[in-house]
C-alpha cells in the first residue's frame, strides 16, 4: 500500500514534469513576457500623460498638495501651483527649481495666490492661471481643511466655512476653468476626496458631509462631460500623516491644533502622492487609498448598514460621554 507521503511525492513529480515539458514552459515565459510588456507600455504611457502636462495643484504648500507638487514637477508638468501664502509659495517654486531630482526635461512652476473659500476671488484666480501656460490639462482639487466636534456643539457658521473650502471653492475653480477645457475636449479634473466621503464616523459630521458632497458631485461631472473626452478622478484616501487635525476646525470655530493618533500613524504622503501620479496617469476613475479596516467598512456600510451604524455609535460612545442625552 502506497503511503500519504509517497503519493504526496510521485504528484509533485507529475506536476514539476508537466511544466518543465517542452509545451508548458515557453507558454509560461511567453504570458510573462506578454505581461511584463503591457505593464511597460502603460508605464510609458502614464509618464507620457504627465510629461509637459499643465497641472494646476490647490493647497499645494504642506501635506499632500507639496508633496503632489514635488512629484509632477520631477515627472516633467508644467506646474501652476496654488496657495493663500505667497511667501510659502515662493519657497516651494524655488525649491522646486533647484531640485535635481527630475529625470525628464522640467519646466519653472508657476504660482498663484487666492483663498480657495472666498467666492469673489475664483473667477479671477482661474483667469490668472490660464494666463501662466495658456490652458490646463490636470487640476487637482487638493485645498482642505479637517473638523473635529459634535454636531449638537458645532454652529452653522462652522459647517458653512467647512463647506466653503472643501466643496464650493473646489466647484467653483472646476466650474470656472471646465470652459476653456471643453473648448479644447481635452482635460482632467481631479479631487482628493477622503474615505469619509464614503463613510462617516463621529465627530467628522461637517468634514464628512463636505466630502460626501464632494464624491457626488465629481461622480456627476464625469458623467456630464464623458462626451467631451474630459477625465474625471475621485480619490479617496484614508488617514494621512499631515497637519490636517492639526489644523482642523473645532465645534467654536478655533483651530484643533492636536496630532490625532490615527494621523500621526497615517501613510506618509510621499507615497499617497505617489498614488495620485499613478491615479492621474493611468486615468483611472475612482481611487480608495485607505486601509483593509476602513475599505472593508465602505461594504459594510452598503451591505449590513445596521451593523455599521452600530460600530460607528460603539466607537462614539468609547471616544467622547454624550453631553446632551
Amino acid at each position: 500500500m502506497v503511503s500519504a507521503a509517497t503519493r504526496k511525492s510521485l504528484l509533485q513529480a507529475r506536476v514539476m514534469d508537466f511544466l518543465t515539458s517542452t509545451a508548458v514552459l515557453p507558454l509560461l515565459f511567453g504570458c510573462v513576457g506578454v505581461f511584463s510588456l503591457l505593464k511597460l507600455l502603460q508605464w510609458l504611457r502614464m509618464k507620457a500623460y504627465i510629461r509637459d502636462a499643465v497641472v494646476v495643484i490647490t493647497g499645494a504648500t504642506s501635506g499632500l498638495g507639496r508633496e503632489c507638487a514635488r512629484v509632477f514637477y520631477a515627472a516633467g508638468a508644467k506646474l501652476v501651483l496654488c496657495g493663500r501664502n505667497a511667501k510659502a509659495l515662493e519657497e516651494l517654486t524655488e525649491e522646486l527649481a533647484a531640485s535635481q531630482a527630475a529625470k525628464v526635461q522640467t519646466h519653472r512652476p508657476c504660482s498663484v495666490t487666492f483663498d480657495l473659500s472666498d467666492p469673489g476671488c475664483i473667477v479671477g484666480a482661474a483667469a490668472e492661471i490660464l494666463r501662466c501656460f495658456g490652458h490646463v490639462d490636470v487640476l487637482i482639487n487638493n485645498a482642505g481643511v479637517g473638523y473635529r466636534g459634535t454636531v449638537v456643539d458645532t454652529s452653522t457658521d462652522v459647517d458653512r466655512r467647512v463647506m466653503e473650502i472643501n466643496y464650493f471653492g473646489p466647484v467653483a475653480l472646476t466650474k470656472a476653468l471646465l470652459p476653456s477645457m471643453v473648448r479644447r475636449r481635452q482635460g482632467h479634473v481631479v479631487a482628493i476626496s477622503s474615505i469619509q466621503g464614503r463613510i462617516s464616523i463621529p465627530f467628522r459630521s461637517a468634514y464628512a458631509a463636505s466630502k460626501h458632497a464632494t464624491q457626488a458631485f465629481f461622480d456627476c461631472l464625469r458623467a456630464e462631460l464623458e462626451q467631451c473626452d474630459i477625465e474625471v478622478t475621485v480619490i479617496s484616501p484614508g488617514y494621512i500623516h499631515t497637519n490636517l487635525s492639526l489644523n482642523a476646525i473645532t465645534a467654536s470655530g478655533a483651530r484643533y491644533g492636536v496630532t490625532d493618533k490615527t494621523t500621526a500613524e497615517g501613510r506618509s504622503p510621499v507615497e499617497v502622492a505617489q498614488d495620485v501620479l499613478a491615479a492621474v496617469g493611468k486615468r483611472k476613475k475612482d481611487v480608495v487609498l485607505a486601509g483593509l479596516a476602513p475599505s472593508l467598512a465602505v461594504y459594510l456600510r452598503a451591505l449590513a448598514p445596521s451593523l455599521f451604524f452600530r460600530l460607528m455609535a460603539a466607537r462614539a460612545r468609547k471616544e467622547q460621554k454624550p453631553k446632551h442625552c
